[in-house]
């Protein structure tokens, strides 16, 4: 699954770079020899800004958007986080649509860190601010990461690398950051299947202080 976190529908910057980014890590997932499907999860348009979350909702109550987008979470076996860098941090609608959920939603699964930007140093610090985020989360990202700068000179607008820019290369550096979730996330779904996580580790419902240290 890919979590797409840009929100912008125009610029400046121009032009909006996510769909081309988008666009080329769904062609690397999908034409890996063992054939993943991949579900996108569009950060615009999906949901307000953080005012009750999935967990807070009787099953009965929860709307039907937020319960399509936890189906989608929940049966993934790993995840895919693509960000631009705004200040130096992570797109704010990422953010919201993932703090919908609780850690529940994503533990015992990996994820990877895809960050772009117009400039030169392809969202570097905003994937680095994101490794901690997804630790939270239980999602523990792979040590690989994914940085792309100067999207426009790399990425057409469909989402095919542009003449000039080094197929070998760039499938190469791709390639190791998938390699890297592909392996933890078919060893943590075997395992999965073997015990479940949760039995040994459960969620907190309660409250924050099932956190707490003993007094």
């Amino acid at each position: 699954m890919a979590a797409v976190g840009s929100t912008r529908t125009n610029g400046p910057p121009r032009p909006i770079l996510s769909n081309r980014v988008t666009s080329y890590i769904q062609s690397s997932v999908s034409n890996r020899p063992s054939q993943h499907s991949i579900t996108t999860i569009q950060s615009r348009g999906n949901l307000p800004l953080l005012e009750r979350p999935h967990f807070a909702y009787p099953k009965s109550q929860v709307p039907e958007e937020l319960s399509s987008i936890f189906e989608t979470l929940t049966n993934a076996d790993a995840y895919i986080i693509i960000t631009p860098e705004y200040n130096h941090s992570p797109c704010p609608g990422l953010m919201n649509i993932m703090n919908h959920f609780g850690s529940s939603t994503f533990g015992f699964k990996p994820s990877a860190i895809v960050s772009y930007s117009a400039g030169q140093w392809g969202g570097t610090r905003a994937a680095h601010s994101l490794r901690p985020f997804l630790s939270e989360l239980g999602c523990l990202p792979v040590s690989a990461m994914v940085h792309i700068p100067k999207v426009a000179d790399v990425l057409g607008e469909d989402g095919n690398l542009m003449e000039g820019a080094s197929e070998e290369r760039w499938s190469e550096y791709v390639e190791r950051m998938m390699n890297q979730l592909e392996w933890w996330g078919q060893a943590a779904k075997e395992h999965r299947e073997v015990q479940d996580p949760f039995e040994k580790s459960p969620a907190f419902l309660a409250n924050p202080s099932q956190r707490n240290a003993p007094n």
